[in-house]
């Protein structure tokens, strides 16, 4: 879990209920960490916690798909099973569903790139030691949704020019008559501006969610070991393993979506603007 003073004080120090300590809640410090190189103030490489995990969780990814095929075979074996499978779902499930298998095929790496590395980042939230999904910093969903946002809009404009591509973001249509100038500002600014942000937001605000709710039920297990606490320690313990479970479900579900959304943003630039 997090490094925050208050939660490894109550821990370290024994603290339970009717002990005379008030509950350690968790809050915006609970996703604060001490550099575990540099420090703040700009003194060396600054490098903590997060970043490493983002670091690890890459080379899991890459090390993953090099094993399963460096060499691959005509029969493959269980890792090669496995990562074909991962790889066919999102190429499948997610591309060819939503752009196309003529059109999509080129953008294959980069989702099954997103999706199994957003899937890694939101999976440490339950691995033992490290116990935090490193989407739940926003600035990690921001810069990949960055790199879908400079994507789609590159894409808008090679494949339909100045006019088109502003026509595209803009949602041009002279149908619409007097309420055409309104209608094309309010769309200009929900594609160009509020898209990529809810693109980022919607990721991380599942996992900051999720991150707090498990924290909650932790501490609080902890918390009530102690007396007549020790029945609600029991159902909040049960939480945990509950809330554990379901953030399994949601860790795949959001790197989908972000997939997904990201397959979405692509097939608009392709289209064309009628």
């Amino acid at each position: 879990m997090s490094a925050d003073p208050t939660q490894v004080l109550a821990f370290e120090t024994d603290c339970h209920l009717f002990d005379g300590c008030g509950f350690p809640a968790p809050g915006l410090h609970s996703f604060l960490f001490e550099p575990l190189l540099g420090d703040a103030d700009g003194n060396g490489i600054y490098f903590n916690k997060p970043m490493l995990l983002a670091l690890l969780g890459s080379i899991i990814v890459v090390g993953f798909f090099w094993a399963a095929f460096a060499k691959p075979k005509v029969i493959p074996g269980k890792l090669q099973m496995v990562a074909e499978a991962g790889y066919d779902f999102v190429r499948r499930g997610i591309v060819y569903e939503t752009i196309g298998k003529k059109e999509g095929e080129k953008y294959v790496p980069l989702a099954v790139s997103l999706f199994f590395f957003i899937w890694m980042m939101n999976l440490w939230s339950i691995v033992p030691v490290a116990a935090f999904p490193v989407t739940s910093i926003i600035a990690y969903p921001a810069i990949l949704a960055l790199i879908v946002y400079i994507t789609w809009v590159s894409l808008t404009f090679k494949r339909h020019g100045f006019v088109g591509a502003f026509k595209n973001f803009t949602g041009y249509d002279k149908s619409l008559g007097p309420v055409l100038p309104l209608a094309m500002t309010i769309e200009f600014f929900s594609n160009l501006l509020v898209r990529p942000f809810t693109h980022a937001v919607r990721l991380f605000a599942n996992m900051f969610a999720g991150h707090t709710l498990l924290l909650l039920f932790t501490i609080a297990s902890w918390y009530m070991l102690n007396g007549i606490g020790i029945a609600y320690s029991g159902v909040s313990f049960v939480m945990v393993i509950v809330m554990t479970a379901f953030e399994l479900f949601i860790q795949a579900v959001q790197a989908y979506v972000f997939v997904l959304l990201t397959c979405t943003f692509i097939q608009g630039a392709l289209a064309e603007h009628h």
